[in-house]
This record gives structure tokens, sequence and C-alpha cells, in this order.
């Protein structure tokens, strides 16, 4: 089946996390993506642990096959070439390449591709359908723009670690890096709107995706600036302060996700814990009475909760029509039939070594009727189509290929 961005051309001078994470959606969904790092850096960027290789996964490289296991996952469906932005050569054969993309995306800190000369007036004037994606922690605009961001700090900024954790207790960090992930699957959707906006236009246009935003602007769904006015704590742990009861609560041999978000879903939990007798209890079958009564209702499910194993609490509970769940770890995820069947847990391939055993990577997660979606290749090897992307793309003969690399252009 066709992809939804075959024939869309990707330069991607992103690194770290949140740019790669957006330039890996766009391959998924079918874009020719080309990851450009420096000469001194396509050296190093897929050596960094924890690597991944013929003996499975660990933090010291025993092989040189040995790779960085971000750096496989990331750059699925890539292709790798190397380019020193900084020398005139390496800049010209940049807007050569230019002229052949759709898109350049780029989370260098702000400042720095104008000092390059590549910022996105520039590149506007060399092709106007140039579609333009700078991720940075704080935007391309505003006072704290020039401030280096991290996951960690932008949890921090954005509120996230302000709400995260328990009540009473010193704020916490979600347990992956939640804000570059997300301020990449922004950029993959900044660029789809500007690329469908194009398509009316005929012109290209500058998107700016701050991390800070992208996470805050899901983060503030809920009225966190009134939970203190209302007398709750910010910090709520893992329970949902719209709905009673909603929480983990400790079984005979673990944890589950056990509640109820609606009246009927309320009533499958009193079914399911054997409290029929308040089904008619005017206060019990009130959310607002439970939700300024939280303890009272948390401590019924914890309660029963705290005699049965997970497994029993979760069937017993769905079987009713209450919400449940049971806590997946990661040895669970990998063994969800769940994830499989949906294609989401996949073996993570190597470039050299195929697929490798018992390490597993995510899948795409949007899913197409009528079109194909997903990597169609590993990570490739750093330089590795330097050879296609200059002789073939550009026109480069052998002896100027020779002469680049030899400059340390390429």
């Amino acid at each position: 089946m066709r992809k939804i961005l075959d024939g869309v051309r990707v330069l991607d001078l992103t690194q770290f996390f949140s740019g790669p994470q957006a330039t890996l959606f766009l391959a998924g969904l079918g874009a020719e993506v080309i990851r450009i790092d420096s000469p001194e850096g396509a050296k190093s960027v897929a050596v960094a642990p924890p690597y991944a290789g013929r003996g499975g996964v660990s933090f010291e490289r025993t092989s040189p096959d040995d790779l960085s296991v971000n750096y496989l996952k990331r750059t699925r469906g890539k292709k790798a070439i190397s380019l020193d932005l900084k020398t005139p050569d390496g800049k010209a054969l940049f807007y050569r390449l230019l002229e052949h993309a759709d898109v350049v995306v780029e989370n260098y800190s702000v400042g720095v591709t104008e000092r390059l000369g590549i910022n996105y007036p520039r590149l506007a004037d060399a092709n106007p359908r140039i579609v333009y994606c700078a991720l940075t922690g704080h935007g391309s605009t505003g006072p704290d723009r020039h401030l280096k961001a991290y996951d960690v700090t932008v949890q921090a900024a954005a509120g996230l670690m302000s709400v995260t954790g328990l009540p009473g207790q010193p704020p916490m960090k979600a347990g992956t890096a939640l804000s570059d992930a997300i301020a990449g699957t922004f950029a993959m959707s900044g660029v789809l709107a500007a690329l469908l906006d194009r398509e009316k236009t005929g012109r290209g246009q500058f998107v700016d995706i701050s991390m800070v935003d992208s996470l805050f602007s899901l983060l503030f769904d809920d009225p966190i600036d009134w939970y203190e006015r209302l007398g709750v704590p910010v910090r709520q742990g893992n329970r949902i302060l719209r709905f009673s009861p909603i929480n983990t609560y400790a079984t005979r041999d673990g944890w589950a996700v056990l509640g109820a978000a609606t009246s009927g879903q309320w009533e499958g939990v009193l079914k399911a814990i054997g409290r029929h007798d308040l089904l008619q209890d005017r206060d019990w079958c009130s959310l607002d009475w439970r939700v300024s009564n939280n303890d009272k209702s948390d401590a019924l499910l914890a309660d029963w909760a705290a005699t049965r194993t997970t497994a029993e609490a979760v069937e017993t509970m769905l079987a009713a029509g209450g919400v449940a769940s049971a806590i997946r770890g990661p040895k669970e995820l990998a063994e969800w039939q769940h994830l499989r069947e949906r294609e989401m847990y996949l073996p993570l391939e190597h470039p050299t070594l195929g697929v490798l055993e018992d390490v597993g990577a995510p899948g795409f997660p949007i899913k197409f009727g009528n079109a194909a979606a997903g990597y169609d290749s590993p990570a490739p090897l750093p330089r590795q189509h330097n050879s296609e992307i200059y002789g073939t793309l550009l026109g480069l003969d052998n002896d100027e290929i020779e002469r680049l690399e030899k400059a340390g252009v390429i």
C-alpha cells in the first residue's frame, strides 16, 4: 500500500530525542528522511549507552557491532549522511539539498541556525516551498527563548512536576522523557498542517514548536491553578480529582487501578465489591458527594482489593462494569498480545545484525484504512547514504565525493 507522505523529502538536522521523534514519525508516514550529522558527530552519534548487539543490551560496549539502543529506535526508516555546515562547501551542499527538499526539521538552540546561515528566512529565499520546523525548549520567541532545555527542566518549567507525586511529598518527574516525546509529536503535526497548507497556497512556512508550550497545553486541561483554592493538594498521586473512587489499590500480590468514571460504572463497582446496599444510598450515588468524601470512597475499594489478587480484582471489576486494569511493567508489555497484534511491540532491528532477540521497539501508533504506515528499514549506519544522496541525488562524481571526504566536509 502507498504511504501518505510518499514523495516528501525531509532534511533532518535534529539530535537527542524530541527532534528525532518528530522525524521518526514522518518516516513512519512514508517521508524520505535524510538525517544529517556533522562528520565528527557521525563518529559518535550511534555510540552511546545503553548498547544493543549480539549479547543483548548492556551499559558497556562489548563489540564493534554494538550501537546505541536509542539511536537504533529513533532512526528507523531514515537515511544517514554526514555534512559539515560550518564550512563553505558544506553550506553550499546543504543549499543544493534544499532544492530537492520539502521539509527541514531542526532542534538547535535559538540563534544557532542564524550563525550557520541556514535559518528560515534564508532557506525560504532559496526555496519558498520549504516547510521549516524549529523545535526548541521554550520557543523561538519570548524572553526565555535562549534558555537551555532538557526533558526534566521542561517538566519542571511547564508545571508537570508540580502535579506529579503524592500529596505532601516532593514533586516528581514522569517516568520517561515525556516532554521530549510530546514535543516531537506536536512537531510532526505542525509539519503535516504546513504541508497541507502548502497545497492551498503554494508556499511553505515556519513552524515554531516549544517543548514547554506542548507540555503545558496538555497539562492545563484541568483547573490546576484552582486546586489549592478548592482546598485540595496540587499533587494528587494516582487519583483523578474529577472522579471518585478511582486510584491504584494494593492487592494481595501487587497493584491494580480500580474505580468508576460514570454512574453506570459506579453501580458496577458496588456490584463487584458486594455493596448492593449502597445502590439506593443518596449520598454514595452522588458523584459530588463521593468526590468531596474521597477518603471514604478510597477506603471502600482499598479494603476490598486487599483481600484479592490483582487478576481477581481486575477480572471481577471488569465483569461487573467498573473500571480496572493491571499495572503492566516492561516484561508484561512485551508479552501483551494486544500490543503485538496491533504491531506496536516490535523486535528491534540492527543494520548489520538483523533482528535483535528480546529487544523491543514501539511500532507506528497511527493506523490507516487505506494507507500503510511504519518503518521500512532499520536504523542506518552513520554516513551510510553519502554515496546515494551526494552521488545520485546531487549528481556529484566519485572524485568530488572523495575530495569532500578528505577535506572533512562530508
